[in-house]
């Protein structure tokens, strides 16, 4: 087994992460038509703000159809979490210019984006569903065996979602260095069943989590997604895989979710991402 040289964590969640979203990606698709009083600049910015309109209503309907509320109260605090929901374009899919008969020239677009709910309003839901409730959104978990690790002892990782889940860990350790424990060269499948605590390294990784140096915080990443999530850019070191994709990128490549529309439903998926932020000393 290779030893990963990842600094050690201390536990700061225990039933959810202390970092911890959930979100809706979609795509969506907008248009408007220029007008006397418009340029095509102000067109353009008016078809992106339809898409993001339509979006955001969609998610909030996703997420009542796809979500069994018997509390009146909770299905309240659910929408209102969704009616403030910030969203963020992940991809322009197609743009273009056209001519429409009666209005002139106008302009489309389909994007991918991201329906992030107000995270005050989406906590307060989750504290009223049972933590593993398969009917809630999808939330994510991680924690580990210990509170404080030194030098030389081992790790163990653990995560756990409510629902069925494709998933993908990374650890960023005190210089900035960021390594993909899961999936990783000898453990490829990253789908993984709801309700099920997972660990790691687990039965097929082959390296260790030992505490070396450098020592400070530190942090867990745990990216799951209903749909199989996007692509970074990594390359085979022992056990586990080293992230060639810039830090501030790897958020975003992930959220680039292979989306696929079943049946007459739009091509939609649940995120959730959980961070643990973790600490280690001599």
């Amino acid at each position: 087994m290779k030893n990963v040289a990842l600094a050690g964590i201390m536990l700061l969640i225990l039933a959810s992460s202390l970092h911890a979203s959930q979100s809706i990606i979609t795509e969506t698709d907008g248009s408007a038509c220029m007008g006397d009083d418009k340029s095509r600049k102000d067109t353009e910015q008016l078809a992106h703000k339809e898409a993001t309109r339509r979006a955001a209503e969609y998610a909030a309907t996703y997420v009542k159809s796809e979500t069994v509320v018997k509390d009146s109260a909770l299905e309240s605090d659910l929408i209102s979490a969704y009616a403030n929901a910030k969203v963020s374009v992940l991809q322009e899919l197609e743009k273009a210019w056209y001519k429409d008969q009666s209005s002139g020239d106008c302009y489309k677009v389909k994007l991918k984006v991201e329906v992030v709910p107000d995270q005050r309003a989406i906590a307060k839901v989750a504290e009223k569903f049972v933590v593993d409730d398969p009917t809630a959104p999808l939330n994510i978990k991680v924690w580990t065996d210990k509170k404080e690790y030194s030098k030389g002892q081992q790790i163990k990782v653990y995560l756990k979602a409510n629902r069925p889940f494709y998933g993908r860990v990374v650890y960023k350790d005190a210089d900035g260095t960021q390594v993909q424990l899961l999936p990783n060269p000898y453990r490829t499948d990253n789908y993984f069943n709801g309700g099920v605590v997972y660990e790691l390294p687990g039965n097929g990784d082959r390296y260790d989590l030992e505490v070396t140096p450098p020592f400070g915080k530190e942090f867990v990443t745990v990216y799951a997604s209903t749909a199989q999530l996007g692509d970074i850019e990594t390359t085979a070191s022992g056990g586990v895989y080293e992230i060639k994709t810039k830090p501030q990128d790897v958020a975003t490549g992930t959220r680039g979710v292979k989306l696929t529309a079943k049946g007459s439903t739009q091509a939609t998926a649940e995120f959730a991402e959980a961070k643990a932020e973790v600490t280690t000393d001599k």
